[in-house]
């Protein structure tokens, strides 16, 4: 039993960062253990993506059938199952999306093994096993959670946890095409379209600057000036669940227990009290700026740098400033 196997999401042709950043990430870990980290890439039409990845990994793992053009647990969750059982990797290491907090749970069932979810890092023990950390209780406590017996050890992390490193070597790695377990009449559920709207910004849970707004904004018509802080910082926008429940933005926008977990480098809250499922979302933020007029707002107990006053004078402010220092 040996091996690093990294699960790498794609979308619309593309590596997600997240896999990206396991890949690096697996790299020093493969290292240290002296085995070979290997990636898993299924979908379809994926053979330029494989050949990316082949230049990254020891070995590359693809499943490139029409059946795999669209995520299900059922299609993914059977034929990584099978893969697992025939090469029995030791670790299996995915991103904590929406995918992969779908896909990882169901097969650590179907493989009767363990499995961290939400991980902010990942290291290795003395006894040669995973140390996987994770935030608990809306991260007033972080768990070391290791695997003493079973296989192959699983675990989720968040994005941007990892640098980002150059991957590509000169030689290149080998590239297995594996055939998918089971057929269509297998699968419970079926996607017959994807969407997405044309933002143009990065999905919050890659961004590595976020700007969002509460409550405090008062009302859709003003996240323009959320907006144009976003636009000079070239940041993504987010917002609270109270603010998605009043439909001022949309559950896309929404970071926290029910939304998105995002891990940026810089996150700015304004006009954001810091309800703790809203905190249990920016915990591993690297820093945090909070702009509130109530000096008593939790969200300063999390903030590395926060401003009591009025955002509709401080975010113009702010802009204005950026706009200046980035243009020198």
């Amino acid at each position: 039993m040996a091996g690093i196997w990294i699960f790498v999401e794609q979308r619309d042709g593309a590596i997600r960062k997240v896999s990206m950043e396991l890949l690096s990430g697996g790299r020093a870990l493969a290292s240290t253990l002296g085995e070979d980290m290997a990636a898993v890439l299924l979908g379809y039409q994926v053979g330029p993506m494989a050949e990316k990845l082949a230049k990254c990994a020891a070995r590359v793992y693809v499943i490139d059938d029409p059946l795999f053009q669209y995520y299900s647990a059922d299609s993914y969750g059977e034929s990584l199952a099978n893969m697992v059982h025939t090469y029995d990797p030791s670790i299996l290491l995915g991103g904590s999306t929406f995918m992969g907090r779908d896909l990882f749970p169901w097969l650590a069932s179907r493989l009767a093994t363990g499995y961290a979810a939400d991980c902010t890092d990942i290291t290795i023990g003395d006894d040669k096993g995973i140390i996987a950390k994770r935030p608990m209780y809306g991260g007033k406590v972080l768990a070391d959670v290791i695997f003493p017996q079973a296989r192959p050890q699983m675990a989720t992390v968040r994005p941007n946890v990892f640098p980002l490193k150059s991957l590509e070597e000169a030689a290149t790695g080998e590239i297995i095409h594996v055939e998918p377990k089971g057929d269509s009449s297998t699968i419970r559920t079926k996607v017959e379209r994807a969407e997405k709207k044309a933002t143009g910004k990065v999905d919050l849970t890659e961004a590595d600057i976020v700007v969002a707004a509460g409550r405090g904004i008062k009302g859709p018509e003003n996240f323009h000036i959320i907006e144009e802080l976003a636009e000079v910082l070239n940041a993504t926008v987010g917002t609270t669940r109270a603010v998605v429940d009043n439909q001022w933005r949309d559950h896309n926008d929404q970071i926290g227990k029910s939304g998105k977990i995002i891990s940026p480098k810089l996150y700015m809250a304004f006009g954001i009290s810091g309800a703790i499922h809203h905190t249990m979302g920016i915990d591993t933020s690297k820093v945090i700026v909070a702009v509130d007029k109530k000096p008593n707002a939790l969200i300063f107990d999390y903030a590395d740098y926060g401003i009591v006053g009025d955002l509709f004078q401080i975010v113009p402010a702010l802009t204005a400033e950026f706009k200046k220092a980035l243009s020198e």
